[in-house]
């Protein structure tokens, strides 16, 4: 007798809800400013990606560190123990 009901939001937002989120930016920032709003979001973005490739990229200097420490250390422990052999 009655239809399914779908929810307004179910996953990623459609036709419809993408046109009353944009209507709702539109009376809360006004016209001028969402492009302002937009360039900042992309800059903030753009800004935290770079950081997190920083924090990355030091991290992996670290583990390479941390394993040339471990390989120098292996080869002095095997050549002393040669040497104490001989």
């Amino acid at each position: 007798m009655y239809g399914t009901i779908t929810p307004l939001f179910p996953g990623l937002p459609g036709g419809p809800e993408v046109l009353v989120v944009l209507l709702i930016l539109v009376l809360l920032f006004g016209a001028n400013k969402i492009p302002k709003l937009a360039r900042s979001t992309g800059q903030a973005m753009g800004e935290f990606r770079r950081g997190r490739e920083e924090i990355e990229e030091e991290l992996s200097e670290m583990d390479n560190d941390d394993e040339e420490e471990e390989e120098k250390t292996t080869t002095s422990t095997s050549t002393e123990t040669s040497t104490e052999t001989n």
